[in-house]
């Protein structure tokens, strides 16, 4: 019997909502050899995204500050990177399914990608369990689903605001945590985080790469367009102090990061 498709099975692993059958689904699908019928259309299931009745999601404004300097910040601060990157594992698998007319390596790429998101989510929820806690136990925020959601309708835009925005804001902020944590006295975490931060310099580079595609094949300045895409789109402001070295390691240019230098 025929495997289903690719980009079938990744919706289907989307609208899973236990966190760890989802990271298991993912893994067997990046694992197995399913055929992509990347001219498929899909209509939009509802239930998007598949996810638990816990964390009680909130205005980013109304999710406490973290402190990693005691054992409840810590917790709070591991479960609001845990959050991310369960969320991170759904912005991928969306990725696949949802964007027809991509050469075969687009959907390989965003597999793989969301297969190492759910290896980063079960790091973190393990060790939240060594500190007494699990992923559910925070308030959190859905920042990053609203700018998928944003961006449902052009791919060029997924590609320039989610990847290149707002997961390259983890390159910028994960050497900052992981001095506070390595001050608080969490090895651990720092070791996740050093994890994270390989794989994530790569995720990024995914995103540029499919970025620079897009505006290849349809005649546009990459360069010139980014800002573009950010006030169409009301994505979030970028703020420093960025890591330049794992923005140029992920693919950035000169004048990208030129551009970027000017937001300081």
């Amino acid at each position: 019997m025929p495997h289903p498709c690719l980009r079938q099975r990744a919706l289907d692993a989307l609208l899973l909502r236990d966190p760890p059958a989802k990271a298991q689904a993912v893994r067997e699908l990046a694992a197995a050899d399913a055929p992509i019928d990347a001219t498929r259309v899909f209509a939009t299931p509802p239930g998007l995204p598949g996810r638990p009745d816990r964390p009680l999601l909130v205005p980013p404004k109304d999710v406490p500050t973290r402190s990693p300097f005691t054992p409840e910040g810590r917790i709070a601060l591991l479960h609001a990177i845990a959050h991310i990157e369960f969320n991170a594992i759904n912005l991928a698998l969306d990725a696949v399914w949802r964007f027809p007319g991509m050469p075969e390596a687009f959907y390989r790429d965003w597999l793989r990608v969301a297969a190492e998101e759910a290896l980063h989510y079960g790091l973190l929820a393990d060790h939240l369990a060594t500190l007494g806690a699990r992923y559910g136990d925070c308030l959190a925020h859905d920042g990053l689903w609203a700018m998928c959601e944003k961006t449902a309708g052009d791919i060029l835009a997924r590609m320039a605001l989610v990847p290149r925005t707002l997961e390259a804001r983890g390159l910028d902020a994960t050497p900052l945590i992981q001095a506070k944590l390595l001050k608080a006295g969490d090895a651990r975490a720092v070791e996740i985080l050093d994890v994270i931060l390989r794989d994530e310099v790569g995720h990024v580079a995914i995103g540029n790469r499919w970025y620079r595609h897009l505006c290849e094949q349809r005649g546009i300045d990459a360069v010139a367009r980014y800002p573009e895409l950010v006030a169409q789109y009301e994505a979030p402001r970028l703020k420093p102090p960025f890591n330049l070295a794992a923005r140029e390691a992920a693919g950035f240019t000169e004048e990208e990061l030129a551009w970027l230098a000017g937001w300081e």
